[in-house]
C-alpha cells in the first residue's frame, strides 16, 4: 500500500531530522558555544529589541508590533522555503533547538529593522525608503553577514535579497496603514452612536 509506504518513510525521515539536530546541538555545544561569533548571534536577538522598546514610536506601538509580526512570520516563510531547497544556509547555528527556525534574522534584525524604518519620517515617499533600507538590508547587512560566516548564500544574488527586502518592508508598511485598525472598544462605542442617532432621527 502506497499510503502505508509513504507513513513509514515519513517517520524514518524524521527520525533521521531528530538525529541531524542532535548533530547541530553538539557542534553549538563543543564547537561555536565558546566563540565571539556566538554570542554576538545571541546578543543579536535581544540588542535590537531593547533597542526598539526604549525607542519605538510609543503610540503607535500596537500597529508597528502587528507589522513586525507579519515580517517575522514571511520572514520565516521565505527562509523555510530556501532552505529546503538549498538556496542558501546559516552556517552559525545558535540555538540547536529548531536550527532553522530559531535565527535572529527574522525573530529580530528583519521585524525590528523594517519598525523602525517604518516609524523614522513616517511622511517620507515609501517606495524611496522601501528602496534605501532594502539596500542597507541586502548589500550591507546580508553581504557583512556573508563576511563573518553567519549567512553563506551560495550563488543567490544579492540582488534578489534586495527584493525580498522590499516585499518585506511593503508588507510591514501596508499593515500599518489599515484603516480597520481601531480598538474594539471603539468600534463598540460608534455603533452604539449610530444606533443612537437611528432612534433620535
Amino acid at each position: 500500500m502506497a499510503f502505508e509506504e509513504g507513513l513509514a518513510k515519513s517517520e524514518k525521515a524524521y527520525e533521521q531530522f531528530t538525529e541531524v539536530s542532535t548533530a547541530f546541538a553538539e557542534i553549538v555545544k563543543d564547537e561555536f558555544i565558546t566563540t565571539w561569533q556566538w554570542w554576538v548571534g545571541l546578543a543579536l536577538f535581544i540588542i535590537p529589541w531593547l533597542v526598539w522598546m526604549k525607542y519605538r514610536k510609543k503610540d503607535s506601538t500596537g500597529r508597528l508590533l502587528l507589522a513586525g509580526l507579519l515580517i517575522i512570520i514571511l520572514s520565516l516563510t521565505i527562509d523555510l522555503a530556501a532552505l529546503s531547497l538549498g538556496l542558501w544556509s546559516y552556517p552559525l547555528i545558535i540555538i540547536p533547538l529548531a536550527p532553522f527556525l530559531f535565527l535572529p534574522y527574522h525573530f529580530s534584525l528583519a521585524p525590528v529593522g523594517i519598525m523602525f524604518a517604518l516609524q523614522i519620517k513616517p511622511q517620507m515617499n515609501s517606495l524611496l525608503k522601501g528602496i534605501l533600507f532594502s539596500a542597507i538590508a541586502a548589500f550591507g547587512g546580508m553581504n557583512f553577514f556573508n563576511a563573518i560566516d553567519f549567512y553563506n548564500p551560495k550563488s543567490w544574488s544579492t540582488l534578489y535579497d534586495f527584493v525580498i527586502f522590499l516585499t518585506l518592508y511593503y508588507a510591514g508598511y501596508w499593515i500599518t496603514r489599515m484603516e480597520s485598525l481601531n480598538g474594539l472598544d471603539k468600534i463598540k462605542s460608534e455603533g452604539e452612536q449610530n444606533e443612537k442617532n437611528k432612534r433620535l432621527s
